[in-house]
């Protein structure tokens, strides 16, 4: 099973998702335990009344930023509030412009059928929990992902975080959490090298 329910601290072995169901006020800590690894987090509320899901374009206009400051919150489609950012143990670098790896980007950039994607991690968890996949993949919060913004261009960057940096939530709304330890190997973002992610659930 690749979602839990309680109080947790689950490994998210690299190239691999896991979700979390939390309840409203509850806090999830994602960890990089050994450093230079991105997270594609998604969260989808329980009640639709509040959003289908997490939407980082919505929640750049809710900010008026790139990524929210500590306090502030990720807003849904609809948006309300899903999550708030509670504290930041990392060197900050987050990316809310990049969409979630798939098998389209993988053939394109030469890998073979099959390879592991953060679009695919998201709808195995969804379908495990009960839930609803779908035909879009949301834009996920990308944790630890250093995108660097030009006048006109996009720059990567490998995840500059150190082993055991963390970025901690709370949950604004009942909602499920997926966080997808990044697969990708054929660009820098990873350094090459994807490792595991750690969820704490508080």
């Amino acid at each position: 099973m690749n979602f839990v329910t309680r109080d947790h601290t689950i490994l998210v072995p690299a190239g691999e998702a896991r979700g979390a169901l939390l309840r409203a006020g509850q806090h999830l800590t994602v960890i990089d335990p050994e450093g230079e690894q991105v997270g594609d987090l998604f969260a989808y509320p329980d009640d639709p009344s509040h959003g289908r899901h997490l939407s980082a374009a919505h929640t750049r206009a809710h900010v008026n930023r790139l990524f929210p400051q500590p306090g502030e919150a990720f807003v849904t489609d609809l948006r309300t509030p899903v999550l708030t950012l509670v504290e930041d143990n990392s060197p900050g670098r987050h990316d809310m412009l990049i969409p979630a790896c798939d098998a389209v980007r993988y053939a394109a950039l030469g890998a073979p059928p099959g390879h592991p994607s953060c679009a695919a991690n998201l709808n195995t968890v969804l379908t495990q929990a009960g839930r609803d996949t779908h035909t879009t993949v949301p834009q996920p919060v990308n944790v630890f992902m250093d995108i660097r913004v030009g006048t006109d261009s996009l720059a990567w960057f490998p995840a500059s975080t150190k082993p055991g940096d963390s970025i901690t939530l709370q949950a604004a709304t009942d909602c499920l959490v997926v966080v997808s330890a990044c697969p990708q190997d054929l660009s820098v973002i990873n350094n090459g090298s994807p490792t595991p992610l750690e969820l704490h659930l508080h």
